[in-house]
């Protein structure tokens, strides 16, 4: 078990994370560059974040970071892709039938509890916006993840009213504490790249759950498939 496990997290994750990767050096960086140039006081105004990044000098130092941003999202999704593929073998257990196509639905709910849930009141900041400390950020966030994450389960699998209305008060009660804010709102960068920077942000990580959640359920699938004609043989 635990070596289908393993098998099937590190295809999918490594997968999933690769492309995120390369969307996210298309579509984010360049936002995050555009932003950079206000935090860093040079305040020119340029047409559209992509005439920022054709005006960025190409360096050694940028490809090594490119690189090292690629890598870095795989382990991240592979990580994912970890506790996404362990809730499936718990699911399966109890009946549910996990493939690509049913893994569409797990990846949307990865994205729901991963980015939406915790987005909803701490939004994808970029550089020198204000913000409340660091600390009290990624408390907020973790706690968010995992109420939400509880909630995607008693969603899925409650069977009674009592354990739906759990999944609410799980989802609503983060936000309704609230979530870490500055003392003033106040930042160089113009409100129009931030509200890009998280449109784009969360329309990457829409993509990489639902394409970590079908390629987990694929590869879970193939996996248990091989075990058993293995086993027949």
């Amino acid at each position: 078990m635990f070596t289908r496990i393993l098998t099937s997290a590190l295809f999918a994750g490594a997968a999933a994370g690769l492309i995120t990767a390369l969307l996210q050096l298309y579509f984010v960086q360049p936002v995050l560059l555009h932003a950079e140039l206000y935090e860093g006081g040079d305040l020119v105004h340029f047409g559209s974040s992509s005439t920022v990044s054709a005006h960025q000098d190409v360096s050694g130092f940028e490809a090594v970071r490119d690189g090292l941003s690629v890598v870095f999202t795989m382990l991240v999704y592979s990580g994912y892709a970890m506790v996404l593929v362990a809730l499936m073998s718990q699911a399966e257990e109890r009946g549910a039938t996990i493939n690509g196509r049913t893994g569409l639905m797990w990846g949307v709910a990865g994205f729901v509890a991963v980015h939406f849930a915790p987005g909803f009141s701490l939004a994808p900041e970029v550089p020198g916006v204000a913000a409340a400390d660091v600390g009290d950020r990624q408390i907020w966030w973790f706690a968010t993840v995992l109420t939400a994450t509880l909630a995607m389960w008693l969603i899925a699998f409650g069977k009674s009213w009592t354990a739906w209305g759990a999944a609410a008060i799980l989802l609503l009660a983060p936000h309704v504490i609230g979530a870490p804010e500055p003392a003033v709102f106040t930042g160089p960068v113009p409100t129009e790249i931030g509200a890009h920077f998280a449109a784009r942000a969360f329309g990457v990580g829409m993509v990489a759950w639902v394409l970590l959640g079908c390629l987990a359920g694929y590869f879970w699938q193939r996996e248990g498939t091989g075990s058993a004609n293995g086993q027949a043989a």
